[in-house]
């Protein structure tokens, strides 16, 4: 079975989620009983631990009267009296012996051992007999549990009265192997004694009902926690989990300590469940079973009507549309069949139609680009076949027909490329020539077994027939047209190298205005390098390779600086400095022109703002190129900028030459309209060099005229240049406008200039172009040339 099939994905979930299921309670009983089995075991180490403290008192009790019938023996009182010790110590052995005590001692009443079964008794022993018998006094008896050695023994004192007490009996009982079996007999508790020495921080078995490594792996585990306290704890012996509750039973002030650990096996006492674990456990496995057979079949009845679909869609996109599907189900299966089934008859009708439509161009019926391709691979094909043959293409685009769609709308563009497709199929000289329609006003001509010159023959006469003129709608159009000419095998062995080639002969045949242009390698490197250059622009303005410059702008009358004209300059990480003359013309052709004044128009805007919160005002100029006047979203990118930085447009003012404006006169004035409503003051730069009327550039909404540098550099030395800067002066003021003098390199100028009247100017005199730094230090350095004398003046 593969996982990845619907199939065994829907198995696999049934199974998984009651081997979840099932595993959830089985963890959840399993964990219940171990509870539950802890609970029983903490129950009965208590009850066990009251268990073994009742056989304790009752050993006690029984060694105690043992201890008293020798105490009321009239013989052994005599023989106390005559203080015969040969016969006391027979006596305590003797008596010792039947009672089951180890050891036995005469103490007199003067705190003195007089007689002991013990040649040498332990000084344990004997300070723990003392103290017992001074904690009686003049009572019936004391017992108690005390260290002796590495052994826990009971201990009892008895009074021996003849009327009043004489003596004292002392008799020791060893808590030895037999009570811990008679515990762990009356209990399922296992039993270990343990003393520790004083100064001693281990642990010692002295008995236990563990068998002997058991017992002590027992002590191992006591001797790392603390274990001369009561209360429960827990051990691990042999791999077993043990619940243990410690009893204190005998502490001395020598610091002697003896406990009883009673332990109960958590594994034992949880043996009685395996059983039921096993059972359900078993009832799992049967689930699961269960559960699978339920889900395979379950899951079969899913996935093998999507079976059947799967294979109908693979019909469908191998084109077979003819054999349906019916699957006769009222559920949701049902239903997606049903819908599966009309997808296939509407996928087929389409298809029919799209079959008509992806190989021709709906507009003329001509053969579009996929069937071209198609139709050019096949001739390559041919030629390659037979060695020698040729195949070549042309590929043309039509003259102003850009302005023929805009000015006479798109309905008469459509009939025109109608025409023009049949006057090209009607100029085919070659038998199995085809025209096809590329797309807009882009035709091409596959011509296969054609040679060079047929084919330029070709292009000839299809320029000659386009330089008639169209009739169409009672308006006649006058179109040419440009035209690209590449073949195999001398320009590409494919279909897309081709049509590629022919398309770069084709543009430069359009840019040079040459009719018919040849593929030829040395177009590509041109183009290479122009898309170079590009790469280079784009990648600088990501790099923020450019730098802004200013040029100050004074006010001639007073000498004060008014602004400055911001100019871009490029440095280049590898080339260096690069003047605005190699590249400024390059951006203007490609658009990248518009992305630059952007640039320009942000970074002058952040200048502005900045130098207007430290209550500087100066007002900028920022140049717009014909491409920007053509830009209808110029205006709402520029009031962008302005609303991000906080200004409003008086602080800038745009200046346009008057060759843009003049390029698309009708543009131009819309796109200056609207700046001039958004509150720009607008300046005519270069004025003087163009060719535009006074007429149209007084329906312009500008407020400066800058005259030319080429009229005022020298017009202190010729006088046909001072009269005619002196006549735009004249003229500007008019017509209402400032006017600001370009190239201004001397005093002399500069003078000459005030005294016309003119308003501001701006050249080397005062300054070059800077960068902004070097601008905002040359600020507080100017110093305006002070005025000519009289005479002078009247000399100029």
């Amino acid at each position: 079975m593969r996982l990845y099939r619907l199939e065994s994905k829907i198995v696999a979930l049934f199974i998984i989620l009651i081997v979840v299921v099932q595993l959830a309670g089985f963890v959840a009983i399993r964990t219940a009983i171990d509870r539950n089995a802890r609970s029983a075991i903490s129950d009965e180490l208590v009850v066990g631990e009251r268990v073994f403290t009742r056989l304790l008192d009752q050993n006690a009790q029984q060694l105690t009267q043992g201890a008293r019938l020798l105490a009321s023996d009239f013989g052994f009182r005599q023989a106390i009296g005559t203080d015969d010790r040969a016969t006391i110590a027979s006596v305590l052995a003797n008596h010792g012996a039947r009672i089951g005590a180890s050891m036995g001692m005469l103490v007199g009443t003067d705190g003195l051992i007089h007689a002991s079964t013990l040649a040498y008794p332990d000084t344990d022993l004997q300070r723990s007999s003392l103290e017992l018998v001074r904690r009686a006094g003049n009572g019936n008896g004391a017992a108690e549990s005390a260290v002796v050695g590495d052994s826990l023994f009971q201990i009892v004192a008895v009074p021996i009265k003849a009327p009043v007490t004489i003596a004292w009996v002392v008799m020791g009982f060893p808590v030895d192997r037999s009570l811990v079996n008679d515990m762990r007999a009356l209990s399922q508790l296992q039993v270990s004694i343990l003393v520790r020495q004083r100064g001693n921080a281990v642990w010692t078995a002295d008995v236990s009902s563990l068998p002997g490594p058991q017992a002590q792996m027992m002590v191992t585990q006591a001797s790392r926690q603390p274990m001369d306290q009561a209360g429960a704890t827990d051990l691990q012996i042999d791999g077993n989990q043990y619940r243990a509750r410690v009893l204190p039973l005998a502490r001395a002030s020598n610091g002697q300590e003896a406990v009883a650990v009673l332990q109960r096996s958590v594994s034992e006492a949880v043996a009685p469940y395996q059983r039921l674990q096993l059972i359900l456990l078993s009832i799992t496995v049967l689930g699961v079973l269960g559960a699978a057979v339920a889900s395979a079949v379950m899951a079969r009845r899913i996935t093998s009507p999507l079976r059947d679909l799967a294979a109908v869609a693979k019909r469908l996109g191998e084109g077979d549309y003819g054999e349906g599907l019916y699957i006769r189900r009222q559920d949701e299966i049902g239903r997606l069949g049903a819908a599966f089934e009309t997808m296939r008859s509407e996928i087929a009708s389409r298809e029919l139609k799209i079959s008509r439509l992806a190989y021709q161009d709906q507009l003329t019926g001509l053969p579009n680009r996929v069937q071209f391709s198609d139709l050019l691979r096949e001739a390559i094909s041919q030629a390659q076949a037979q060695p020698g043959t040729h195949c070549h293409i042309l590929m043309m685009d039509l003259d102003r027909f850009q302005q023929v769609n805009d000015v006479l709308g798109h309905s008469f563009g459509d009939d025109l490329l109608r025409q023009v497709a049949v006057r090209l199929a009607a100029q085919l000289q070659y038998p199995g020539a085809k025209v096809a329609r590329l797309g807009g006003d882009e035709f091409a001509i596959l011509l296969p077994g054609v040679d060079l010159d047929g084919a330029l023959a070709q292009a000839v006469q299809i320029l000659r027939a386009l330089e008639q003129p169209l009739s169409l709608q009672e308006q006649t159009v006058d179109l040419g047209a440009g035209i690209g000419v590449a073949g195999y095998p001398a320009h590409g062995e494919s279909s897309e190298v081709l049509l590629s080639r022919a398309e770069v002969a084709m543009y430069t045949a359009k840019r040079k205005g040459s009719g018919v242009v040849i593929y030829d390698p040395a177009i590509d490197q041109s183009s290479q390098e122009s898309l170079s250059l590009l790469s280079e622009l784009r990648r600088a303005l990501e790099r923020d390779e450019f730098m802004l410059y200013l040029q100050p702008k004074l006010d001639l009358a007073t000498g004060a600086v008014v602004g400055g004209e911001a100019l871009v300059r490029w440095v280049h990480p590898e080339k260096g400095f690069i003047g605005p003359d190699n590249f400024i013309p390059f951006a203007e052709t490609t658009g990248f022109i518009r992305m630059l004044t952007i640039w320009m128009m942000e970074k002058v805007a952040q200048l502005s703002a900045r130098l207007h919160a430290q209550g500087l005002r100066l007002k900028f100029s920022v140049n717009l190129s014909t491409r920007d006047l053509l830009d209808l979203e110029l205006p709402a990118a520029f009031a962008a900028i302005l609303e991000r930085h906080r200004l409003t447009p008086d602080a800038l003012c745009l200046e346009i030459t008057e060759s843009a404006i003049m390029d698309d006169p009708a543009r131009a004035q819309g796109t200056l309209d609207r700046l001039a409503d958004m509150g720009f003051a607008l300046s005519i730069d270069d004025f003087g060099t163009g060719y535009s009327s006074l007429a149209y550039l007084k329906r312009l909404p500008v407020n400066e005229l800058k005259i030319d540098k080429s009229f005022v550099m020298k017009m202190a030395q010729d006088q046909d240049d001072a009269k005619i800067v002196r006549s735009t002066v004249d003229l500007g003021h008019n017509l209402g406008l400032r006017v600001v003098a370009e190239g201004v390199e001397s005093e002399e100028v500069w003078f000459l200039l005030r005294q016309m009247g003119c308003d501001q100017g701006q050249g080397y005199f005062m300054g070059k172009p800077m960068p902004v730094e070097r601008f905002l230090e040359w600020l507080p350095q100017w110093r305006a040339p002070e005025a000519l004398d009289q005479s002078e003046n009247v000399a100029i």
